[in-house]
């Protein structure tokens, strides 16, 4: 009896690149190892899109459509280059206009792409129609989602089989077109005994000559389990990465699929042998980078807090480089209950992103104090319908923070009323910048805002590429003297570096004097502020975006001086009183700490 060939698609420069690196990698370090792969006889890999489109403006100084260009010219003109599209969200966090959907597909044909896996984390079909449609309507093959993930013990609701079934049929029955079918499971967590099921019942519904794919990470040990209950079931394909970017965040390893299949009535179209060699040649590539240590550890509190592979180690870079590492194991445990009462989405982009910032608030700021932007939209309904009701006690916070009522309105029709999305904001956000107007900078300018018109202008650089001499020198080591100190004064920390009679606190220098005993200071001794004077303190680590103010402007109780950035939150710091500002000690582009002074009003 012959055996079942099962597809390969190598994921290893796209998700892998997301789920260990935070996708921080350069286009020129990764291509050997393409190529490597092209010589090994692979013809399919995913190339693109995900967080592989913003990060490498953000991060890379590197343009995401050059990165694919290249790509194309290494894996040679018959390979089948696939990207990854969030549906209405296409390659960002926020969600877009039709005619920027519509502009996502037709620019990444143009750039080499030849498939898009496409794909909503809210399993709403409504937000599959628009971006499929455009991608089939530009040549692409349409590769549609049903996202899946295990609910948190002790939930029930929604990611049954019966609710992966209703949403595949609610994508036949609205007549999108596809050329396949994914099942994503990007956190790792669907046990594999459901997904056996649900590929079953998928084969039943679908045409027989239609292609199921299912995709899954080892974030929570099952990966590899659940490839195999796939594949008897009936799936055509499956994702397998590479060492080094392969296992525990990332999809598993090729070689150790092909070994748990031996013996067993299939086989991957791959030849093993020449695989490890381009493996080799991949480490070699990748040899200068740091590997996080969570990146390739299975994660025992994921099925509880389910964050999906190619976030997790995205946050922890961030966190990284905000010195705030500290709060990951606060923020994964938080997690659990911001899961628990946003409505089930599934944790996979931008979902799980709104699932971590979240979380994150809820530990930097106290629970529920401070509402995620995305998070509070989610559940509000303006990414569409969440698979079941949020927690009506977060809808109502939600609403009051972020001043929005609650919507059942199509997100697409509402982004086609917005006036600052779609083709023509964007081309004015060129204008005024004096940049070229091109349908590539039209796109960049519309997923990427801010940092894509930096990157066009010329002002971004290479930061965060963790990478041999491009990693960020580690925070000073604190000692007596010759180091430093954390202070906490009412609850706010202070870092402290004492050095002869220099001080420096958060960041700023002060000339110092010590001396036995206590004297009572008496008038012109010391230095205080005025009575009068308010400080204005950086609300956490974060980079300063903007500087909305000036010594000398007056301002209003509640007015914005400061816009931060954070884990892909901008922040605003507001004055708490009103008055004049007389100093300003933070700039646009610096890094400040949590408790830092950034101003002073009278």
């Amino acid at each position: 009896m012959a055996k079942k060939t099962i597809h390969i698609m190598n994921t290893a420069f796209r998700d892998g690149f997301q789920s260990v690196y935070g996708a921080r990698v350069l286009t020129e370090d990764f291509l050997p190892a393409v190529k490597a792969c092209v010589e090994a006889g692979q013809t399919h890999f995913e190339a693109g899109g995900g967080a592989r489109f913003q990060a490498p403006f953000f991060y890379c100084n590197e343009s995401a459509f050059d990165m694919m260009d290249k790509f194309r010219v290494a894996a040679g003109p018959d390979a089948d280059l696939q990207t990854l599209g969030r549906g209405i969200n296409v390659v960002g966090l926020d969600s877009q206009s039709r005619d920027i959907i519509d502009l996502h597909a037709k620019m990444f044909a143009r750039h080499g792409i030849t498939t898009i896996r496409n794909f909503d984390a809210l399993n709403d079909v409504n937000n599959l129609i628009d971006s499929g449609k455009s991608i089939k309507a530009h040549g692409l093959k349409h590769e549609v989602c049903v996202t899946m993930m295990e609910l948190p013990p002790g939930c029930e609701g929604a990611h049954t089989v019966e609710f992966y079934q209703k949403t595949l049929q609610g994508i036949l029955d609205a007549g999108i077109p596809f050329d396949s079918v994914c099942f994503k499971d990007a956190s790792g967590t669907s046990v594999p005994k459901k997904v056996y099921e649900t590929i079953t019942m998928a084969r039943k519904i679908l045409p027989g000559d239609c292609k199921i794919v299912f995709h899954s990470h080892e974030t929570a040990g099952v990966g590899t389990v659940g490839y195999i209950a796939a594949i008897k079931a009936g799936a055509d394909q499956v994702d397998c990465s590479l060492a080094p970017a392969s296992g525990g965040t990332c999809q598993p390893d090729v070689a150790t699929l092909w070994h748990a299949l031996r013996g067993e009535d299939y086989e991957l179209d791959i030849d093993i042998d020449k695989m490890m060699h381009a493996a080799t040649v991949f480490k070699d590539c990748m040899a200068d980078y740091m590997m996080p240590p969570e990146a390739k550890s299975v994660e025992p509190m994921i099925p509880w807090s389910p964050m999906p592979g190619g976030a997790l180690t995205a946050n922890t870079q961030m966190m990284r480089d905000n010195n705030l590492m500290d709060k990951y194991e606060d923020c994964i445990h938080a997690m659990g209950e911001v899961v628990r009462r946003g409505g089930f989405g599934t944790s996979v982009t931008p979902v799980s992103q709104f699932y971590f910032q979240q979380a994150f608030n809820n530990v930097i700021f106290g629970p529920w104090e401070k509402i995620a932007e995305g998070y509070g939209k989610m559940v509000l309904g303006y990414f569409g319908k969440t698979p079941v009701a949020p927690d009506p006690e977060i809808v109502k916070i939600a609403s009051e923070k972020l001043e929005l009522e609650p919507t059942t309105a199509n997100p697409v029709d509402l982004n086609d009323a917005d006036p600052k999305k779609g083709i023509e904001p964007a081309k004015a956000l060129l204008k005024e910048n004096s940049i070229e107007e091109t349908e590539e900078n039209i796109f960049i300018a519309a997923a990427c805002k801010q940092k894509g018109i930096d990157f066009l202008l010329g002002k971004a650089e290479i930061n965060g590429v963790r990478k041999g001499a491009l990693t960020p020198a580690a925070p000073a080591a604190a000692a007596g003297g010759d180091g430093g100190y954390t202070v906490t004064v009412n609850g706010k920390k202070f870092a402290v570096d004492v050095k002869g009679d220099q001080a420096t606190v958060n960041g700023k220098s002060y000339d110092i004097g010590v001396e036995d005993g206590v004297e009572t200071a008496g008038a012109g001794t010391v230095a205080h502020e005025s009575a009068d004077s308010i400080e204005v303190a950086a609300p956490m680590n974060a980079k300063v975006i903007k500087v909305l103010v000036n010594i000398g402007d007056h301002v209003n109780e509640g007015d914005v001086l400061f816009v931060v950035e954070a884990m892909k939150m901008e922040v605003e710091v507001k004055a708490s009183a009103g008055g004049t500002v007389s100093s300003i000690a933070a700039e646009a582009g610096a890094q400040v700490t949590a408790g830092q002074a950034m101003a002073s009003i009278n």
